[in-house]
């Protein structure tokens, strides 16, 4: 998930309130105006006096702790891989999502998925449909003892499910949902683990 907070903002024309909202490349801002910042917009974005400042001269009013995450999350994006918790030397199952550069990326990171579905630290399993989910049973003991679930689907419009049907599900089988990454354009994933005791 990206950064987003209700904020003051200065442009060359005057001020406005509104929603700032980064989603890597893009900072999106909506108030009186919609205004998109990408590209050379970030190039040497900073913080000061509490504003996170672009490249225009535009500033928006964070705070001065919120404004140095927001510097640091623009400058050095996290990749998607950092965002779904994937270290290197872990074992990672991906069964049928459809995302050809997922795979590519795990073998660059020293987490080339495996085929057998047992002790694993993460397992990627696309849901289309409510018939999908129910084969969670029959993933979770492929889980490590600490292994997480990503349940992946859809997002948008093409969504078929909604989240709380997938938590729904998973909830059902002991499963606790704790985190919401956007995989691409098209896809979202949901990560759920064993509830502890």
């Amino acid at each position: 998930m990206g950064k987003g907070a209700q904020v003051r903002a200065r442009f060359a024309e005057g001020e406005d309130v509104g929603r700032l909202q980064y989603e890597a490349p893009r900072l999106l801002f909506r108030g009186a105006a919609r205004r998109v910042f990408e590209g050379d917009d970030l190039r040497g974005v900073r913080a000061e006096a509490g504003d996170l400042v672009l490249a225009d001269g535009s500033r928006f009013t964070l705070g001065e702790k919120a404004a140095a995450s927001w510097v640091d999350a623009i400058l050095s994006p996290r990749s998607r891989l950092d965002k779904l918790g994937v270290k290197p030397g872990m074992r990672v199952a991906v069964v049928n999502v459809a995302d050809e550069a997922l795979a590519a990326e795990l073998a660059a990171r020293d987490a080339a998925p495996v085929t057998d579905l047992a002790d694993l630290d993460l397992l990627f399993y696309a849901a289309d449909s409510l018939a999908d989910l129910d084969r969670v049973p029959a993933l979770i003991p492929a889980l490590a003892e600490k292994g997480a679930l990503w349940i992946v689907s859809p997002k948008g419009k093409a969504a078929a499910l909604k989240d709380v049907e997938v938590m729904a599900a998973a909830r059902a089988h002991g499963l606790v949902d704790s985190k919401v990454v956007g995989v691409s354009d098209a896809l979202t994933a949901l990560r759920f683990t064993r509830r502890r005791s």
